[in-house]
C-alpha cells in the first residue's frame, strides 16, 4: 500500500495515494454495472441500494479531492454531488438556489472595479494609444469571423438534424418565466454601447458600457501631465491587485455555489428532462463540439497556443460558467488565469471584457439553431435566403447578452417577433434551456480566453510561462 504522501518532492505536484484511485474506479465500475443491470431488469436492486452505492462512490471522490487539494477538482466534484443530491432530495435541492445567487452577486461586485482598474492601467500605464487601437481592430476582426462561423455551424446543424420536425408538444406550456420584449432596432443597439450614467451601467451590469467608459477614461489619463497621471495609475494598479485578491477569496465559495446550482437544476427539472427534446439538446452539444474541434482548435494551433496548458488554465472558469450558466461569474477568475498563462494584463483587460459582448460563440451558435428550430416545430418552411437574413440579424442582436443567465431567450423572442415566427415553441425550449445554457456559456468563456491569447500572439506579446 502506498504511503499517504500528498506531495511529490521531485516536481512539487500533488500525489494521490494509489488506494484512493483504485477505490474510486472500483466504486464507479460497481455503480455503473448495477445501474445498467437494474435498467435492463437483469438484476433487481432497490432504489435505496443504488443510492447507497452512489454515495459510496461520491465518498471516494471526496477522498480524491482531499489529497488533490485543487479548487478545480472541488468544483468538478461539487457538480457530481449536486446532481446526486438534487436527484435524491429534490424538495430540499430546489431551495438551494439562494446559495448560487449569493455567489453570483458577490462576483458581480467585482466586475466593474476590476475592468476599470485593469483597463486604465493597460492604457494609461503604458501610454501607447496606438496599441490600443491595434488591439481594438484585431479583436473585432477575430470576434466577427469566429462568431459568424459559429452562426453558420448552428444553421447547418439544425437543417441536417431537423430536430424540430416531429417533436411532441406538451399540453401545458409555462410562459411565466420569460419577459415579453420588443425587437431592438439598429439605433438601439448602437446607443446601448455608450453609457449615459456610469453608476447605472454598473448597477445594470452593462459590461460593454463599463468597458467604453474605462477606455475613454484611460485615454484621458494617458494624455494628462505626468504628475497627475502617476498617482492615478498607481491607484488603478492597487485597485486591480485588490480586486484579484478579492476574487481569490470569493472563489473559495465557488464549490458550494456550484453544488447548489446543479442540485437546484436537477431537483427542479429532474433527470428525465434529458429525454424530452433530446434531439435538440444533442444537436446543440454536437454542434458546439464540432465548433471547438473544427474552429477553435485550428485557431489555437495556427497561432501556436500550447493547447494542453491552455486547457489546464481555462478548466476552472469554464467549469464555473457551466454550473452557474453565467459568463459573468467566470470573468474575474478567467482574467486571472489568462494572465498566469502568459497574456499581458493590458491585453487581457481589453480583449476579454470586449469579447463578452462581441464574441459569444456558444450563444450565437445556439441562437441560429434555436430560431430555425422554432420554424421547424411550427411547420414553417423557411427558404435558405430567409435563414441567411436571420443569421445576419442575429450577428447584431446577439451582442451584449453575456452575464445574464438565459438572456438569450429574450433575444430569441425578439428575433422570432421580427420575422413573424410564433413564440410558443420558445416556451417549449425553456424546459431544457438550462441544460443548453450550460454548454453554450462554457463555450463563450473558452472562446474569450482563447481570443486573449490569439491577440497577444498577434501583438507579439504572448509569453507562456
Amino acid at each position: 500500500m502506498p504511503e499517504l504522501n500528498t506531495t511529490n518532492p521531485e516536481n512539487g505536484k500533488v500525489k494521490v495515494p494509489g488506494f484512493v484511485i483504485i477505490s474510486l474506479f472500483a466504486s464507479l465500475f460497481v455503480v455503473s454495472l448495477l445501474t445498467v443491470l437494474n435498467y435492463f431488469e437483469l438484476v433487481t436492486a432497490g432504489k435505496t441500494v443504488l443510492m447507497i452505492f452512489r454515495w459510496f462512490f461520491i465518498s471516494t471522490v471526496f477522498a480524491y479531492a482531499f489529497y488533490k487539494k485543487s479548487l478545480t477538482t472541488w468544483i468538478l466534484i461539487s457538480m457530481i454531488v449536486g446532481a446526486e443530491f438534487g436527484y435524491d432530495v429534490p424538495d430540499v435541492a430546489i431551495k438551494l438556489q439562494i446559495v448560487s445567487k449569493i455567489f453570483l452577486r458577490m462576483i458581480k461586485t467585482i466586475i466593474a472595479p476590476l475592468l476599470f482598474a485593469t483597463l486604465v492601467v493597460g492604457i494609461a500605464g503604458h501610454s501607447n494609444l496606438k496599441q490600443v487601437g491595434r488591439m481594438g481592430w484585431k479583436s473585432l476582426v477575430y470576434f466577427e469571423v469566429v462568431s459568424t462561423i459559429a452562426l453558420f455551424i448552428g444553421l447547418f446543424a439544425i437543417n441536417i438534424s431537423k430536430a424540430g420536425v416531429g417533436v411532441t408538444v406538451p399540453d401545458v406550456v409555462n410562459q411565466s418565466e420569460i419577459a415579453q420584449v420588443t425587437p431592438h432596432t439598429g439605433s438601439d443597439l448602437i446607443l446601448n454601447i455608450f453609457p449615459e450614467n456610469i453608476a447605472k451601467a454598473i448597477y445594470d451590469g452593462q459590461v460593454l458600457q463599463i468597458v467604453v467608459f474605462s477606455i475613454i477614461f484611460g485615454i484621458a489619463v494617458a494624455l494628462i501631465k505626468e504628475k497627475y497621471r502617476t498617482p492615478m495609475v498607481r491607484f488603478s494598479e492597487a485597485l486591480a491587485e485588490t480586486m484579484f485578491k478579492f476574487t481569490q477569496i470569493i472563489m473559495y465559495f465557488a464549490p458550494f455555489a456550484v453544488f447548489a446550482a446543479i442540485a437546484y437544476s436537477v431537483g427542479h427539472m429532474g433527470l428525465d428532462i434529458l429525454v424530452n427534446l433530446f434531439k435538440l439538446l444533442a444537436t446543440l452539444y454536437v454542434s458546439l463540439i464540432i465548433f471547438l474541434l473544427a474552429v477553435l482548435l485550428p485557431v489555437a494551433l495556427l497561432f501556436r497556443i500550447p493547447v494542453r496548458k491552455f486547457l489546464n488554465k481555462v478548466a476552472e472558469p469554464v467549469t464555473i460558467a457551466f454550473a452557474t450558466t453565467s459568463s459573468e461569474s467566470a470573468l474575474p477568475i478567467a482574467m486571472e488565469r489568462m494572465e498566469e498563462f502568459g497574456v499581458p494584463r493590458k491585453i487581457v483587460a481589453f480583449v476579454m471584457p470586449t469579447g463578452y459582448s462581441f464574441n459569444l460563440d456558444g450563444t450565437t451558435l445556439y441562437l441560429s439553431l434555436a430560431t430555425i428550430f422554432v420554424a421547424q416545430i411550427s411547420g414553417i418552411d423557411l427558404p435558405f435566403s430567409k435563414q441567411l437574413l436571420i443569421v445576419f440579424t442575429l450577428m447584431l442582436t446577439s451582442k451584449g447578452v453575456a452575464g445574464v443567465p438565459r438572456a438569450s431567450m429574450v433575444i430569441l423572442l425578439g428575433t422570432a417577433a421580427s420575422f413573424g415566427l410564433p413564440t410558443w415553441p420558445i416556451y417549449i425550449i425553456l424546459g431544457i434551456d438550462e441544460l443548453m445554457d450550460m454548454a453554450r456559456t462554457s463555450v463563450n468563456v473558452l472562446g474569450n480566453c482563447l481570443a486573449t491569447a490569439v491577440v497577444a500572439r498577434w501583438e507579439g506579446e504572448f509569453n507562456p510561462k
